[in-house]
């Protein structure tokens, strides 16, 4: 049955499940669990489209517009949401948003598991939950204020960490998989000079994704690297897959049932990467959880690396025929709280790849968007997706309002002028932008760096300028404005309302 219910002097048309009504709470009101539909009077609004992992496309796009989606289907698997996908109608994961020629925002947010989704059009503000879900936040107002709301509720309900990674350098955006255990023992005696906290060692150190020990780069071993580190006075940092594994690892060979499968008993296609499908654990099974509990605990108690960066989350939120009936997100979480558990309380979890709502409350940051690589973007594709500097500003910008309820992190800045094709405006947006998320992670070597480019990197990480909002997309640094417009809507800015 539908409700008339007011908020901010505007009145809507909801129409809930159940019986309850729509209960009044901080900011605006409870909505009960289930399916939700809202007439929103808004008209062409400009629809805010959050995504259902750290690279799935995130930001606001009028509804007379195409829908904001990932069109690869293949690289969809790993990026987004394929269940649900809709090439034809706006959608959004966890929370959606409308802004109406006045300026203020209409926003209708999941407050709990299992896989909400929201759609809309001209007429109608949607929601629904695969399984049987949990109530909505309902507000209207101000843009800042009804996601700063959201936030709030989502903590009270699922937890948040307010911890802090400090000033990260990490090996990938300057050797990639080409990573040895002497050159970064060279790169590690220099950073130990230098205002970082964390050296995280990324992908290439393992013999493969899914056999979680050193390969014949790092004949010394893991925990000698991780002395190194903590001998330079660093943390020691790690990159892991820890819900994936690629077919051909000697893990998914031995260990069978450990996978996850379809309903036909095949492994399912969790994503696309390292030129194959990847698969991925059953997070329900106890042979993949007791699986998962001993690579951590060798991981950060035997070897020493506290500083976790845990990639490729979202396989294990992908659909399949599980050993325990839960929802998808739910055994997501199920993973994630068994690598807390391993880990212990004062290890730092970054998620990547993660879908927010199940990671809250366990992790302590969160990739916010694509990797940043040295390149703004590239004439070959149009994917929101893809591995491009403006790609992980956009979305990180769209995602800032979860910062109360972890570290935001829009991957790593850049001071190099070596195998670098960013110009120095575009340098100076990705430093802006993490300054305003208050997480700072740099890829550069030292060796690398020209005297001038070290000083400005080092004069960077040991500054800590007070942050104001001024807009959508303006901030003030220590008194200096910063306009991301440019950067995220070039030539656009009289079709978007962004005061």
């Amino acid at each position: 049955m539908a409700r008339l219910v007011t908020l901010g002097e505007r009145t809507f048309a909801v129409e809930a499940a159940g019986e309850a009504p729509p209960e009044p709470v901080d900011g605006g009101l409870l909505l009960p669990p289930g399916r939700v539909a809202l007439l929103h009077g808004l008209g062409d609004a400009l629809f805010y489209r959050h995504g259902h992992n750290s690279w799935s496309p995130c930001g606001w796009r009028r509804l007379s517009e195409a829908p904001l989606r990932i069109e690869n289907p293949e690289r969809r698997v790993t990026a987004d949401d394929t269940a649900w996908d809709d090439p034809a109608r706006h959608h959004s994961s966890a929370v959606a948003a409308l802004q109406g020629e006045d300026g203020r925002v209409l926003l209708l947010g999941a407050l709990g598991l299992d896989v909400p989704r929201l759609t809309a059009d001209r007429d109608t503000l949607s929601g629904w939950y695969e399984r049987d879900g949990a109530p909505w936040f309902l507000a209207y107002g101000d843009e800042e204020q009804v996601f700063a709301d959201y936030a709030r509720h989502l903590a009270a309900r699922l937890g948040s960490s307010g911890k802090r990674a400090g000033n990260v350098w990490c090996s990938w955006y300057a050797y990639y998989e080409g990573i040895t255990e002497k050159q970064l023992g060279a790169d590690i005696a220099d950073l130990g000079a230098l205002p970082f906290d964390v050296v995280q060692v990324d992908d290439g150190w393992e013999r493969t994704v899914g056999d979680w020990e050193a390969n014949d780069k790092f004949p010394s071993g893991m925990r000698a690297l991780a002395g190194r580190i903590t001998d330079a006075g660093l943390r020691p940092g790690l990159w892991l897959a820890p819900f994936i594994l690629l077919p051909g690892s000697r893990t998914a060979r031995e260990r069978p049932e450990l996978l996850l499968r379809d309903a036909d008993g095949a492994p399912v296609v969790a994503g696309h990467n390292w030129d194959t499908g990847y698969w991925a654990l059953d997070l329900t099974s106890p042979a993949a959880q007791e699986h998962l509990r001993e690579t951590i605990r060798r991981v950060v108690h035997e070897w020493g690396f506290t500083y976790l960066k845990l990639d490729f989350l979202q396989g294990g939120a992908v659909p399949g025929a599980r050993f325990a009936d839960v929802g998808r997100e739910e055994a997501y979480r199920t993973g994630l709280r068994i690598i807390r558990e391993a880990a212990g309380p004062d290890a730092y979890l970054l998620a990547s790849g993660a879908p927010l709502l199940p990671s809250l409350g366990l992790a302590d940051g969160v990739r916010s968007g694509p990797d940043v690589a040295p390149m703004w973007e590239h004439y070959a594709t149009r994917d929101p997706s893809d591995a491009l500097a403006r790609n992980a500003v956009v979305n990180t910008v769209h995602r800032l309002w979860q910062t109360p309820l972890l570290e935001v992190d829009p991957d790593v800045v850049y001071f190099r002028s070596r195998l670098n094709l960013l110009t120095e405006q575009q340098q100076r947006w990705l430093r802006d932008l993490a300054d305003v998320c208050g997480f700072r992670a740099v890829s550069d070597p030292p060796g690398w760096l020209r005297p001038d480019e070290l000083e400005a990197m080092t004069a960077y990480l040991e500054a800590r300028p007070a942050v104001r909002r001024l807009g959508r997309y303006r901030f003030a640094l220590d008194g200096r404005e910063v306009d991301l417009t440019p950067a995220v809507l070039p030539g656009a800015e009289q079709r978007y309302p962004i005061a």
